[in-house]
Formats: structure tokens, sequence, C-alpha cells
């Protein structure tokens, strides 16, 4: 672009300095940024001539200053003192030419080379410091501040506490130390302010011993040190949940003679009630009313209480601090309403939840996106869908908008509640909208697909998960590496989980449980245990949910004779087995067929005060069906069903109390709340039991009797259902019946599998019908069904039976061929 003409910046300049800018408009020139440039410069001594070109230029249609322009206005506004418009300037120059971080170098380098030029305006470098800080670019903010250190300038004292805050909040802590050092090099004054900043970057780095050590540095050096400064060294002890730290911080304040605000109470209450000693936390809101030196109680710390009452369940005593607030004339805030709406949903009692949300109203209280999101949150939780919808529709005729949490949690809530396709549905509708999905939304959807069992979109997801930055997300290697375990692919999860510690990325104890829950399950238990030891090299502890799955791992290899050292080890580590541990071992005791260890493991599950549930006792009734002990599995079982299963069987209370071996039988049935059990499991499991236990007795007539009673009560009988009375049939040499209830199974739309078809060969063997059984073993190829060992162990005795030695063999060889052994 050409160098503007010294006659044409003469005629431009005089006019600028007569104030007829409106004159120019009859000059011929084009807008061009050496033009500007140069007429700046010229103009540096006439600030208001200058501002008054740059801004004609900047309103012209198309032409636009550039950023160095900015900036040699920036110096000659400073200079004049003209800081409510540089301010005005920088923070334009900022929204335009500040979009990346190659572009904000670059406007830096020009401040630096205006100043260079004019030997004016150190002022500007320090309002650009403090601009920076404000928008949380602090990287650039801290570039600006090594530029005045070359320079010999000193920022302001404001201006680095700005900074200084915001590295702090920002995470940065380590930074915002390293910066006060410099800072207090350069010889600037620290205030209160800067004292308690520097003391909560201590704080933040998990230095609270540090932070002390600075205040008594701090106070050593005749700084004032003053109620500021300590609520911040007390915050630390609270968030680090050292109660005695703060007593100690409070009593040092008294010592000192500095005064205890309120917030310095709160703080301490909030210390107990973190903690869970809400007694005490009463106990100090007593003290202070009582204390007429301490300052007086308000609504900040009522609403702690209330909230540290909610947080361990004692949702009577949060509304007695909350009535009690209110006599002493205090108004009900939005976060007194928020946390016991947000205790309720976290007790299940959303109903109470949904009252004290509608009741806001009463105090004169609007309910805020936190609101809604807590009481959204109980809804899903519960399954709840459609008030969930109708919440967020309400949401959105209040003017308030969802955010992304809110989009998260329903989300949650379709994929737990197994509505994918409306899951998938919101997720379009949240990228179509003005709500970016952050890295929880993408864990959600990913779990979506592998519940799914959809790995091929799980897979995309996850490159895009990758992609996006998340690769430092531990919760997203977890979400990966459980639905790859779901789905059995244990191997694809050890591939993650070796990336996941290639990218930096530290597993928790949720991702080598998962892991090792993934082996156990796929039988390599050996692999868990090694992964397990992985872990502990880690200094990571296992939990009783890991030895959980190692429990059932051992069952699942045929190795349970390991069983007794891990529970040994759970012993040694001082963790207590849980429900699921008992349930685990019980069921793998059955499984092995010793009921007497499985039947010690229940009594001592009662003693330790868990609550048998119907899936513990399920698994006993069938290994007791299954071991023939009839009348012990029905006594159990009747308790577990809602209808009288012992006139069913034809047998009574007391005929089963004069059977000896079914005295501990009875002592579990004792033990059993019928009301309570027969809502805990599906009816469908528990109804199956009961038909199956009928067949093994031999009571075929009685299982078809309760399936039809069932079955106009909605029972919608399955495959297990049809194959415990098929089976039955077959054994007691009802062939017809069987092929019928097969014919049955059919027409309800239900596919047989090879198990139900080995009872109908079975059936026919036993009757002499080999020439039907072998057509029926003949047809099994066209059914998409494979003849397994125990097919051809039925039609090889079946021929055995009736001496026909050529057909026996004929099978043996086919057996061969298929590799059956």
């Amino acid at each position: 672009m050409p160098t503007p003409s010294p006659a044409l910046l003469d005629q431009i300049t005089r006019l600028l300095l007569l104030r007829r800018p409106a004159a120019l408009r009859r000059l011929p020139f084009t807008h061009s940024d050496p033009l500007t440039d140069a007429l700046l410069r010229r103009l540096r001594l006439h600030p208001s001539a200058a501002l008054a070109f740059f801004n004609l230029a900047s309103r012209h249609l198309h032409y636009r200053p550039h950023a160095t322009s900015f900036c040699l206005l920036l110096h000659i506004l400073a200079h004049a003192k003209l800081f409510p418009q540089t301010r005005s300037l920088l923070h334009h120059l900022l929204s335009l030419h500040c979009t990346n971080h190659f572009r904000t170098f670059a406007v830096c380098n020009d401040v630096v080379s205006a100043f260079h030029e004019f030997g004016f305006s150190p002022t500007v470098f320090d309002m650009l410091l403090k601009a920076f800080a404000e928008r949380a670019m602090t990287r650039h903010a801290l570039h600006v501040f090594d530029q005045m250190s070359k320079l010999g300038r000193a920022p302001s004292l404001r201006s680095c506490n700005c900074l200084l805050a915001k590295l702090v909040r920002g995470g940065e802590p380590a930074s915002a130390l390293i910066l006060f050092e410099q800072v207090f090099k350069m010889g600037i004054v620290p205030d209160v302010y800067m004292i308690s900043i520097v003391v909560n970057a201590h704080c933040r780095q998990g230095s609270v011993d540090g932070a002390e050590r600075f205040v008594e540095k701090m106070e050593a050096m005749g700084f004032e040190v003053n109620v500021v400064v300590y609520n911040a060294l007390l915050g630390g002890f609270v968030c680090k949940g050292d109660v005695e730290g703060a007593e100690r911080v409070l009593g040092l304040m008294s010592r000192k003679g500095v005064g205890r605000s309120v917030v310095s109470w709160t703080l301490l209450m909030k210390a107990y009630c973190r903690q869970g000693r809400v007694d005490e936390a009463e106990r100090l809101l007593r003290r202070i009313e009582a204390d007429e030196a301490a300052p007086g109680v308000d609504d900040r710390l009522y609403g702690v209480l209330v909230d540290g009452y909610c947080q361990v369940g004692r949702m009577n005593d949060a509304v007695r601090i909350r009535d009690e607030m209110v006599r002493v004339g205090l108004s009900v805030n939005v976060f007194v309403c928020n946390v016991l709406v947000n205790g309720y949903c976290k007790q299940g009692q959303v109903g109470e939840a949904e009252r004290v949300f509608r009741g806001m109203v009463d105090w004169n209280v609007g309910p805020d996106c936190y609101s809604y999101n807590t009481l959204l949150d109980g809804y899903c939780k519960e399954g709840r869908m459609s008030e969930a919808f109708m919440l967020c529709e309400e949401m959105l005729r209040k003017g308030i908008d969802p955010s992304v949490v809110t989009y998260n949690m329903v989300l949650k809530g379709l994929v737990d509640v197994g509505s994918y396709e409306d899951a998938l549905s919101l997720w379009c509708s949240m990228r179509e909208g003005r709500v970016a999905p952050n890295e929880v939304s993408y864990c959600t959807l990913l779990d979506c697909f592998y519940k799914m069992g959809d790995s091929d979109r799980a897979l995309v997801v996850w490159k895009e998960i990758l992609g996006r930055g998340f690769s430092k997300s531990t919760v997203a290697f977890n979400t990966m590496i459980g639905g790859l375990c779901r789905m059995g692919k244990v191997g694809e999860a050890k591939t993650v989980f070796d990336r996941m510690m290639e990218l930096g990325c530290t597993p928790d104890e949720v991702t080598y449980r998962t892991l090792v829950d993934g082996y156990c399950k796929n039988g390599s238990v050996l692999e868990a245990f090694r992964i397990k030891d992985v872990m502990e090299r880690q200094s990571i502890s296992p939990s009783i949910e890991m030895y959980n799955s190692l429990i059932n791992g051992l069952f699942k290899s045929r190795k349970s004779t390991s069983v007794a050292d891990l529970l040994v080890e759970i012993q040694t580590r001082g963790l207590s087995p849980n429900a699921v541990t008992y349930g685990t071992l019980i069921s793998g005791w059955c499984t092995e067929e010793k009921l007497d260890k499985a039947f010690n493991l229940y009594f001592e599950m009662i003693q330790r005060g868990f609550s048998p549930n119907s899936v513990i006792c399920s698994k006993i009734v069938s290994s007791l069906y299954k071991n023939d002990r009839i009348n012990e599995a029905t006594v159990i079982l009747d308790k577990m069903v809602d209808f009288d299963l012992l006139t069913v069987h034809k047998c009574s209370v007391e005929s089963v109390k004069n059977d000896f071996t079914s005295l501990e039988a009875q002592r579990i049935a004792d033990s059993l709340d019928k009301s309570a059990i027969c809502n805990s499991l599906p009816n469908n499991i528990v109804h199956n039991i009961a038909i199956y236990g009928l067949c093994k007795s031999g009571k075929i007539d009685e299982a078809r009797r309760v399936l039809s009673i069932l079955s106009s009560r909605g029972f919608l009988p399955d495959n297990f259902t049809y194959g415990a009375l098929i089976h039955a049939c077959s054994a007691a040499g009802d062939v017809d019946g069987a092929f019928n209830l097969r014919n049955e199974m059919l027409e309800k739309g239900l596919i047989p599998n090879i198990t139900t078809y080995n009872a109908l060969i079975n059936g026919l063997c036993k009757v002499g019908n080999m020439d039907r059984a072998q057509r029926l073993f003949q047809k099994l190829p066209q059914k998409g069904l494979v003849p397994n060992v125990v097919t051809y162990n039925i039609l090889i005795s079946g021929y055995c039976r009736i001496g026909d030695l050529n057909e026996v063999s004929k099978l043996r060889e086919k057996m061969i061929e298929e590799g059956i052994s």
C-alpha cells in the first residue's frame, strides 16, 4: 500500500487540530493502515485530534484500523491521562484483535514497540496486564508482567492482586506463588488482600502449614494481617478437613486481638459439618448466640447448618433449623431451599423434595437453575422421566435456560431407564442447540452405546472424546473400559488401559476394579490378580467391591479353595464384608453344592444386620431343588411368592418341620418377611423358581395350574418356564404333553433352545421312540441349533437301551468329527 503524501497528511492534521473533522469528507483520500498510523504519530501530543480521526476511520464502511493503530492510540490517550477512553479502547482492541494466542502476543509486541517509539506511556502496560487478568488470559498477563520487568517498570498493586487472584482461581497456585516472589522483589508492598491471596495459593497447593508459616513471616516483617488473612487461612484448614487446625486459628485470632467475623464462624461451622459432626456444629451456633462479643448470627450460618444436617440425612433436624431461622427474623434464601431439595432427593424422598421446591414461593424465593437441576436429578434417578421433561419445560417457561448440567442429568436418566433412542434424540438436540456437550455428556453417550451393545458407534464417540482433548479424563477412560468389559471384550479393555497409562492419565481404584471385574467375569482370575498387584504397587488399596469381584472370579474359575485366603486378606486390611460379599459367597458355595457353608454364611449375614434379599434366597432355593431337597426349598420359597405354595405342594408347615434335614431351611424361612421379600425381586424370576420346584417334585399338573393362575395375573412365561415344564413332562413319559408345550412356546413367539430340544429327545428315547428322536435330532441344524454333548449322550443312552450298537458307533464317530468330547 503506498505511503501517504506529506501534503495530504498536512491537510488532514490541520483540519483535525482546528477541530473540523467533518471537513475531511471533502478531501480525496482512502482510509488505510499506513495513513492512520502516520497521522497518529503526527498527533501523538494531540490526543483529542488523534481520537477524532481514529473514530472517523473506525466508522468507515470498508475499513477497520489494525492492531498497531490501536496500540499507538492507547499510548497517546494514557499519556494524556484520558483513562476512561483508554480503557474503552483497550477492551475494543482485545475483542477485535486478541482472538487467539498468536494474535494476542502480536498485540503485546505492538504495545512494546509503540512505547519504544513514543517514550510513553508505561501506564498502558499496567492497564493491559489488568485487562488480560480480568479476562482470565493469565498466560498473556504474565507475558506483559515479564515485559514490564525488562523495561524496569513495576505494575500497580491492584493489577498484581487481580493477576494473583486469577491464577489461584484458575488452578495455578504454584504460578501465583512464583509471581508473588517477583512482585515482592520489585519492591511492591503487599496489602492484606495480596497476603490473603498468597495464603489461598498455599492452601490450594495443599500446603496449609506453608500458608501458616507465610502469615507468621508477614507478621514478623510488620505487615498488616487482619481478619481477611486469617479467614483465608481458616478456609485452608476447613478444605483440608482439619477442624482442630481451624479451631487453633480462631484461638490465635482471639489472642492477637483480631475480631472474628461472621465469615470466621461460618467457616468453622463448615468444618464441623464436612466431618459429619453436626451436633457440634449446632452447639457452636448456640455458643455464638450466647456470646455478646460475637457478630450477629446471619442466614449464612444457619444455611451451613441446614446443609450439614441434609448431608448426613437428618432431614427433620434440617427443617427444624430452617424453622428456627424464620423465628429469629431471618429470611429463608434460595441456598437453604436448594439444600433441602437436594437432601430429600439424596434420601430418595423426591415427593418431599418436590413439596419444598413448590413451597419456595411461600418464602418469596424464586427457584434458580440449581433448584431445577437438583429436583430434576431426583426425578431422573427414580426413572420418572415424564416428570423430568415436564420440569424442563417449566424451566423454559420461567426463562431459565437449561445448562449442560441439566442436559447431562436427563441424558443419564434416559440411558439408565433404557430409553436409548430418546437419549440419542436429546443428544442431537443438545448438539444443534446453544449448549455445548462437555466431558460428562460424551461419557454418558459412550455408556449409552455400550448398553445398546453398539461397540462400533461407541468407538466413534471414543475417538471424538480423545480428539476433543479429554485424554486426561479418568472418568472417560473408566467408561470406555467398563463398556468393553460389559461386552466381554476384556482384551480390548486392557489395550485402552495401556493407552491410558501412555497418555499420562492416572488410573484410580474404579479403573482397576472395573478391569479386575471384567477379567473375573471372563474366567481369567489369574489376570485379575495381576491387575490387583499392579494397583497395589501404585499405593492404591483394593476396595470391598474389588474383593467381591475376585471372590466371584475364584468360584467361576473353580478355584474355591483360595476363597478362604482372600477372606483373611479382607479382614487384615480392616475391610468389612457387605451384602454383596455375602451374596457372592452364598451363591458360590451353592454352585459348588456345599450348602452347609452357604447356610452358615446366610446366618452370619443375618447376625451382622444385613437384610436377606430374594436374589440370595432364590439361589438357595434353586440349589435345594437341584439337590432334590424339595420340602426345604418349598418352605423358603413359600415366603417369596404371593400365593400359598405349601398348599399347592400339598404339604404343611408341620410336615416340613418334622423333617430333620429341613431345620436350617426353616430358620431361613423364619428370617424372611414375606411382604418385603415378595416385592424385592421381579415376579418372573420367583414364579419361574416356584414352577421349577413343582416340576422337580413331579407335580406337573400343579405346576400347570399355578402357571394358569399366574398368567391371569399378567405373568408372561419365558424359555425357562417352558423349559422346566417340558423337561418334567418328558421325564414323566408324557411326550405328547411336552410337544404340546413346545408348540405353545412357538405360538407365543418364544424360540426353544437346545436345552428344550434335549428334553424332548430325552422324552422320546425314554418311551423307546428312537426313530422320532433321530428325526428331531436331524432337524436341529434347520432350527439354527447345534447339538451338544448332552444331545449325543441322550441318543447314545437311548440306542444302548434297545441294543442298537451300530447307531451308537455312528453317533460317537459324528461326535469326534464335530469335535465334541
